[in-house]
């Protein structure tokens, strides 16, 4: 530790409140002013992030004491998951465009200003070391608990006032470029598949020409309704661990809306049973369980060192249809409800699918030459897309690996500055 650095207990520069117990009969999903907090909200995604999508709203009376100002930070206390991937993780309040409402079940941490500032706390609480204490420390078996006392007794090491300021800048500079690459590919596949819809849907661009009828309406000339084993397969290959000592390991909670989550490489040794199936670049890869939760993704990268879960449908297209537009097939919206739907009446423990029960759903497929001409104009927005999720990948990474040594002291800012620049 550098010599102006010093080493706090937690409880020597913080306090953490508990919320308030808001009654579930005043919950709603209507929007209003009073937007509710809770554990549910964090998701592993990349690293702990909080959804901002999944908005509970609060109707009844409570405390004014208990609406979080502009600036708070919040930690979850509760985890349902066993592998407690969000006990402690952090929230930092960044606005006030609702009255955000403090659960009993999130922590709002109350700082000593003088020794330690919010933004250096929220990436400490970040950190692999502060973590793992928690975990070591958790009550409960089913939902897992921490408590302050428990916070408190975490070690942290304090640089001066300055440089707690410095090293937070620096991965915040990394998530709010990571942030803004994720809302241009989100707004990229936005404009693609409205693209696509007015293509292949409205049929836009083809209402000057003959239109025929077909099971699913008129449809135009030339075009054809499939079952969708009529143009895609379900890939099942085995993967290959010979020679290798580590693995990137991929569950079907580590891919969202066409995202993987991780690039973790983990030992081979020690994985779980279901990590068996190999893929390759331009497979499909789709989650058997709860469609609506959209965990599918397409491989658009050198995968041979990935092994994916048994419970991923791998998908790939037949001669008929381009690659990109079965993706897009299987992912819109309508789809995403079909398959749910079959997945929810069906008997099982979850809702889940196969290739099997979805392979009689049927579609409007055009002729080859329509679907170039499509990919033709989508392609290079799908290059910006590739590129920006390469570029996350390697930011990522970066702020993952500076974050525990900045916050340790093991790298000073002054050696990280240049890196920095080259990247941001």
């Amino acid at each position: 530790m550098p010599e102006n650095w010093k080493t706090y207990n937690l409880g020597q520069i913080l306090k953490v409140k508990h919320g308030y117990a808001f009654k579930g009969k005043s919950f709603t999903t209507e929007a209003n002013d009073n937007l509710l907090l809770t554990p549910g909200n964090f998701e592993k995604d990349g690293g702990i992030k909080f959804n901002w999508s999944k908005q509970k709203f609060y109707t009844g009376k409570f405390p004014a004491e208990y609406i979080l100002q502009q600036n708070s930070l919040i930690i979850a206390m509760t985890d349902l998951t066993q592998a407690c991937d969000i006990l402690g993780a952090p929230l930092l309040i960044k606005d006030s465009k609702f009255n955000y409402l403090h659960n009993q079940r999130l922590g709002l941490v109350q700082e000593d200003e003088k020794l330690v500032s919010k933004d250096f706390l929220f990436y400490y609480f970040n950190s692999r070391k502060y973590r793992d204490r928690l975990v070591a420390t958790k009550t409960g078996s089913t939902v897992s608990h921490t408590a302050p006392e428990r916070i408190y007794d975490c070690e942290i090491d304090l640089p001066p006032p300055q440089e707690q300021k410095s090293i937070a800048s620096i991965l915040s500079a990394l998530d709010e470029k990571i942030e803004l690459n994720l809302q241009t590919n989100k707004t990229l596949e936005e404009l693609a598949m409205a693209l696509y819809k007015h293509w292949f849907v409205d049929f836009g661009p083809f209402q000057e020409g003959e239109f025929v009828d077909s099971e699913l309406g008129e449809i135009p000339k030339g075009w054809e309704v499939k079952r969708l084993d009529e143009f895609a397969i379900k890939k099942s290959e085995s993967f290959n661990f010979k020679n290798k000592e580590d693995v990137v390991f991929v569950n079907t909670g580590d891919v969202q809306e066409g995202r993987f989550l991780h690039s973790n490489r983990v030992p081979k040794k020690g994985l779980p049973g279901q990590a068996k199936k190999a893929i390759a670049k331009g497979d499909i890869l789709y989650s058997e369980i709860r469609p609506k939760n959209k965990r599918f993704a397409y491989v658009n990268f050198d995968s041979e060192d990935y092994v994916v879960s048994t419970k991923f449908m791998i998908i790939n297209p037949k001669d008929n249809i381009l690659s990109k537009l079965l993706y897009r097939i299987l992912t819109m919206q309508s789809t995403v409800d079909n398959l749910n739907s079959i997945a929810e009446g069906r008997s099982g423990t979850f809702p889940q699918i196969t290739f099997d029960a979805i392979s009689d759903l049927k579609f409007i497929l055009p002729p080859l030459n329509v679907q170039q001409k499509f990919q033709e104009i989508v392609s290079p927005m799908e290059m910006q897309q590739d590129e920006l999720f390469l570029e996350n990948q390697t930011l990522t990474q970066l702020r993952d690996t500076l974050l525990p040594k900045l916050i340790s002291g093991e790298v000073r800012v002054k050696d990280v500055e240049q890196t920095l620049s080259e990247v941001l």
